[in-house]
This record gives structure tokens, sequence and C-alpha cells, in this order.
């Protein structure tokens, strides 16, 4: 925590927006929590059922009744993008409004990646849709067939790096400054587990998904797909959804151990320990599945859902609690400068109601006026000119304004390294105690 801290003093820290909260701080969590594991089952869906129907269409190059399989997963990823979009608005909004400064600051470090994931939905929704309407006009063309449905894949599969990129970057002020926008971004740490713990996730949902699609009653699975058994079908899919699991089970722990230690407490250990105690349990009963004959398959599903839904519910409040932690730190030194602005405000509206508000904002801007028209040309904050930087001159006179004074006014020479400063003795009393007054309060 003192590190962070220590960091946080190194780094422009903004004010916050002194706005009151439009819901309960609390019910904005669980609006943020409920709302963006929604979204993202559909986003899994999405991206899921895209990719499965390029690969059923890759391998109907050789066995044709895989494109009848292609065919019946891309009719369910039109609605299930649909959904994915609609369903990311109040994600979107409640992140917005819980965590707008850090949001928007990652959002303009990433700057052109970030709004170009607009303009790349469009165009892998566009090139969805011409794969799913030309089937049978490019029956003899299949290489442009897959080129389509392979770069709208393409596509989903980035778009949620740029967010990943973007959300991480979020919780890690102190990085800002060294970060040079998307590129350097997505080198941070946890990057890399967190987006293979996400592409995984999306496999293993759509595996349950295809299972349960295929399996429903109503579904006239011998017309659709009249090349497969039901139980083959439905088999491949469980197997994909626990082979999924299976590579979460390496990245989950990946993910784990890259995150900076500085939001790990134990309420989070126990909290991503339950989730995982669930999701062995739905793995037993994965495997079950794939091992049972047809008319015992359906046993284990739902309580596979149910153990899932525990897991992600668990895993979303997990990320909630690190995400919080992470911040808390700079949330504190904004909240202690924001505090120091609007009392700024409050004084500055006292002083015009007293007729003093001109002498009030000239007494303000007086020391970092001066300090910029002859001093700024040999001294930055942080970094050394033609003398010492700011930190270093300040720690040496904190308490000592006097002895800044008469420094300023006549100084000598104490450092090899520097050449010896000229006096400012044309300067009167009143301007050098403002220069020192403004010294001192960075």
């Amino acid at each position: 925590m003192n590190t962070v801290l220590i960091q946080l003093l190194q780094i422009p820290v903004p004010k916050d927006i002194p706005l009151e909260m439009p819901l309960p701080h609390w019910l904005l969590v669980a609006l943020l929590i409920f709302s963006f594991l929604l979204h993202i089952l559909f986003v899994n869906l999405m991206i899921g059922g895209t990719a499965l129907t390029l690969w059923a269409e890759l391998l109907g190059l050789r066995k044709k009744e895989y494109n009848d399989v292609a065919i019946e997963i891309e009719k369910t990823v039109t609605l299930n993008k649909s959904l994915a979009v609609v369903l990311g608005v109040a994600p979107l909004l409640s992140i917005n409004v819980l965590y707008t400064v850090y949001f928007y600051s990652a959002n303009a470090i990433t700057g052109l990646f970030w709004i170009s994931i607009i303009p790349m939905v469009i165009v892998a929704f566009l090139l969805g849709y011409w794969h799913k309407y030309t089937w049978e006009k490019l029956r003899n063309n299949k290489s442009l067939h897959i080129a389509i449905i392979a770069g709208a894949t393409l596509i989903y599969l980035f778009v949620p790096f740029i967010f990943l990129t973007n959300i991480n970057l979020m919780q890690f002020p102190e990085k800002w400054a060294s970060v040079d926008g998307f590129f350097s971004a997505m080198t941070l740490a946890n990057v890399f587990p967190r987006y293979l713990h996400f592409i995984t996730a999306s496999f293993a949902v759509t595996g349950l998904f295809v299972f349960w699609y295929f399996g429903r009653r109503s579904y006239e699975f011998e017309k659709n797909i009249p090349g497969f058994s039901r139980y083959e079908i439905r088999r491949k899919a469980m197997s994909l959804a626990f082979g999924a699991s299976i590579a979460q089970v390496v990245f989950g722990p990946l993910l784990f151990i890259t995150l900076p230690t500085e939001g790990i407490d134990w309420d989070l250990v126990i909290t991503i320990g339950i989730g995982v105690t669930a999701a062995v349990f739905a793995m037993v009963w994965m495997w079950n599945s794939i091992n049972a004959e047809e008319h015992r398959m359906e046993k284990y599903f739902w309580p596979i859902v149910l153990a899932l839904t525990i897991t992600v519910g668990f895993m979303g409040t997990g990320r909630q609690l690190y995400r919080a932690n992470a911040l808390q730190p700079h949330q504190e030194v904004m909240a202690q400068k924001t505090a120091e602005y609007l009392q700024l405000v409050e004084e500055a509206k006292l002083a015009a109601e007293s007729g003093e508000m001109e002498k009030a904002e000239n007494i303000a801007m007086a020391g970092e006026k001066l300090f910029e028209q002859n001093c700024v040309v040999c001294h930055q904050e942080e970094n050394r000119l033609v003398g010492p930087p700011l930190k270093e001159i300040v720690p040496i006179y904190e308490g000592k304004k006097e002895a800044l004074i008469a420094w300023i006014k006549k100084p000598g020479k104490k450092r090899d390294d520097y050449p010896p400063m000229p006096g400012f003795t044309q300067l009167s009393e009143e301007k050098l105690e403002s220069i020192a007054d403004y010294m001192l309060k960075l």
C-alpha cells in the first residue's frame, strides 16, 4: 500500500467530479456485476459460435456433412450477437459512473484502438450476414466463403483484446505515465493471461450452448443435420466445453499470479476459491456426461449449468473486489485533492461575497505566474535542466520559507555539478514570498 501511495505522489492525480451518484454505490456495483456477466455470456456465444462455424466449415471441406452443422450453429449467432450489443449498454454506463476518471483515462491512452471498436464490430456483423446468406451462392467458391467467416472471427477475437487491455489499464493509474498507447498497454503483466482465460471461457460456454440447443425435443435434428446422430454432436459439444474448461485450469492460475499484489486480499482469495470449487464439480459432471449413454447425458447438464453459474458469479464478484482494492489508494489521494479543490471553491465563494474575489485570485495565481516568468527556464518539477528539479529542492526547505526566500534573493553555489544561480534582487519581498509559497505547496 505504501509503495502505491509513493508512486501516486509522483504522477498527476486529477480531481474527481463532485457530483452525487444517481444510485447508491452498492446498487451500482451490483448492477455492474450482474449486467456485465449477462453481457459477457452473449459475447462468449457470439465469439464461440462464429469460431465454431468457421471450424465446422473447414471440416466440411473433407466431410460435407459438417456444412450442415456450420449452418445450424451460424443461425444462433445472429440473435446472440444482437443480445451481446444490447446488453452491453448497462455495464458500460455503470462502469462510467463508478470509475469515470479511470475508464476515460484508459480510453484516452489507448486512443485510436478504443475508438476503432465500433467500426470493427460493424464490419464483423456485415461479414457475418454476408456469410450467412451466401451458402448457396458461394457453394462453388469455398475459399471466398471461408475467408468471409474467417475475417469476422478474427475481428471478434481481437475486439475483446482491446477491451480487456483498457479494463486492465484503468486499474493501475500508477502505470499511466509509463504507457505509450495501445501496444504499450497490452504488454502489462496480466493482459494476455486475462485474454486467454476469456477466450477459453467463450468456447466452454459455446460448447454447453450447442449441447443444449441441439438436444431440445422441438429441434428437428434429423432433418437439419442428417449426416450425424444427435448423440454424436452433443458429445462433441460437451467435449469442447470440457476441453476449454481444462484450458482455463491453466490460464486461471496464470491470470491470478500475474495480478499486481496491491489488489489482492483474503476476501478476494476466498471469493475466487468458492468459484473454483464450483468449477471442479462442473468439470466432473462434464466428464460424466461425455462418457454417459445417450439417455443419461441430460442428467448432468443442469447441475453443470448451476455450478458454472456459481463459478461465474463469484469470479465476477472477485473481479470487482480486485478492481476496488487496486484503485483504493488512488481514490484516497484523489478524494483529498477533490476536498482541497472544494475548499478553495468555498473560500473563493466567500471572498467573492465579501468583495475580495479579485484579490484572492491574484494571490493564488501570483506565485505560479512569477515562477513561470523567472524560474521555469532552469527548474522543472521532475526533470533536471540548468538547475536541480523542484522534487529535490522542496524537501530541503520544507517548513523553512524564509530560508528559501533568502536563497532566491541571494544564492550561492552548493553543488559542483550545477552552475551558480544568479540572484533575484530585483524582485520585491512580496513577489519572493509568492514564489516560495508556490514552490513549497508543490
